[in-house]
C-alpha cells in the first residue's frame, strides 16, 4: 500500500507529501478539507516538496483543496511542484489554474 500524507506544519503551511495515486487519494482528500477548514489562516500555503510520485489524482487533490479553500474565504498557493505533477498540469491544460509560487518566495 502506498504511504502518503498531508500535515500541517505550521498555521497555514500545509505538507503534502509521498505517493499520491488512487490508494492514497481518498483519505488525503478528506484530511486536507478538515486541514484547510480548520485553518485560521486567511491564505494557506501547500508544499508538495515532499511527493515522491504523482498520478493525475495528485492535480485533483489540489484542484479540490484550491475549491475548499475559497468555499471558506481563504485563498491557496502552491510550492515545490514536483516535475511529474508539472507535466501532467501541462499536458492537461491545468497549470494556468494553479496558484503557483515559487519556493522562495514563500516565507
Amino acid at each position: 500500500m502506498s504511504r502518503a500524507s498531508v500535515t500541517e506544519r505550521a498555521p497555514g503551511q500545509l505538507q503534502l507529501a509521498g505517493v499520491l495515486d488512487y490508494s492514497t487519494g481518498p483519505a488525503l482528500r478528506e484530511q486536507g478539507a478538515r486541514l484547510i477548514a480548520a485553518s485560521s489562516a486567511a491564505q494557506l500555503l501547500i508544499d508538495c516538496a515532499a511527493v515522491e510520485k504523482s498520478s493525475s489524482v495528485g492535480l485533483a487533490l489540489l484542484l479540490a483543496f484550491i475549491r475548499d479553500a475559497h468555499a471558506a474565504g481563504k485563498t491557496l498557493v502552491v510550492v515545490g511542484l514536483p516535475a511529474d505533477m508539472r507535466e501532467i498540469a501541462q499536458v492537461c491544460g491545468l497549470l494556468e489554474l494553479l496558484p503557483l509560487q515559487d519556493a522562495g518566495a514563500a516565507g
